[in-house]
């Protein structure tokens, strides 16, 4: 069984889906649809801008998002997912491409997203950092410990989870870990503190555009952040979207489910190859702890 999966916030490049928009006429449409929709030139930026341009939030989360679903729409008969999946933003793109949202309105959902999500950042100055080398649940016990907010925020594969929370508080984390035994304790160059509490005002904005979308069946599950589960209920799908912003991604989960369900080859389409490192690192984990 194939999966496809789609990458979030922070696998984008200069000059992402260039090569698309000059070589192949729905993309091209698409992409000029999407400047129409946002109401200002997003392909600019993301095949001729600068590296600071592509990392506000507000130009990054439709730009990946962009690249991915339309990735997806031009593959033709070629797309035939028998599940998909997507880390954070990459949900989005995930449900577009599987037919649960129409290529606009989940244009216009990331938009408000990303926006809200800024919104957020700047209300409340905040960070988030890796941790490489300790269990999911010493990364628990230890973020349970420390004063402030401070939470795991994605489960990206076993021996990384990365936190999240305000900024004294992951610092304080970061000092515990190393001395837990930490490989690294690695802050992250991020604008907030993505998947934690903090994003509360920002899911309280983003819930009003969710819940007057319209979701339809998708042609396959999709696994999602929430709860690393198959959903293809609209109703569940948009419930589970809705607590997307302030819970953790759950994707060492996802793809231990994805496995267990059948998955024996996974695409990853948008910017760069991330999603399938991290596939990797979990398969590996799984046949080792199957053989012991």
């Amino acid at each position: 069984m194939k999966a496809f999966v789609f990458p979030g916030q922070g696998a984008q490049f200069v000059g992402m889906g260039k090569d698309l928009y000059d070589n192949n006429a729905q993309a091209k449409e698409l992409f000029e649809k999407a400047n129409e929709v946002l109401g200002f030139r997003i392909t600019d930026l993301m095949f001729d801008g600068t590296e600071e341009d592509l990392k506000q939030t507000k130009v990054t989360q439709p730009a990946v998002f962009l690249h991915s679903v339309i990735l997806a729409l031009t593959m033709g008969d070629e797309f035939k997912p028998d599940m998909v999946a997507g880390h954070s933003l990459g949900e989005f793109s995930a449900l577009v491409a599987a037919g649960a949202l129409p290529f606009e309105q989940g244009l216009k959902l990331v938009e408000a997203r990303a926006l809200a999500m800024q919104k957020a950042c700047e209300a409340a100055p905040s960070t988030m950092a890796a941790i490489i080398g300790l269990p999911d649940e010493k990364v628990e016990e230890i973020c349970a410990t420390i004063d402030g907010v401070c939470v795991p925020a994605n489960y990206n594969c076993p021996g990384q989870v990365v936190i999240s929370g305000e900024i004294a508080a992951i610092e304080a984390a970061c000092e515990k870990f190393k001395e837990a035994g930490a490989r690294r304790a690695l802050p992250l160059k991020v604008g907030g503190a993505f998947h934690s509490p903090l994003m509360e005002p920002a899911r309280a904005e983003l819930a009003e555009a969710i819940e007057a979308a319209e979701f339809s069946v998708p042609v396959c599950p999709i696994y999602q952040d929430v709860d690393a589960k198959p959903h293809t209920d609209p109703a569940e799908i948009k419930a589970n979207l809705l607590q997307q912003l302030t819970s953790p991604v759950r994707w060492s989960h996802i793809v231990a489910n994805m496995v267990a369900d059948g998955m024996t080859e996974a695409e990853e389409l948008g910017p760069g190859k991330v999603l399938q490192g991290l596939i990797g690192k979990t398969n590996r984990e799984v046949a080792l702890s199957g053989r012991q």
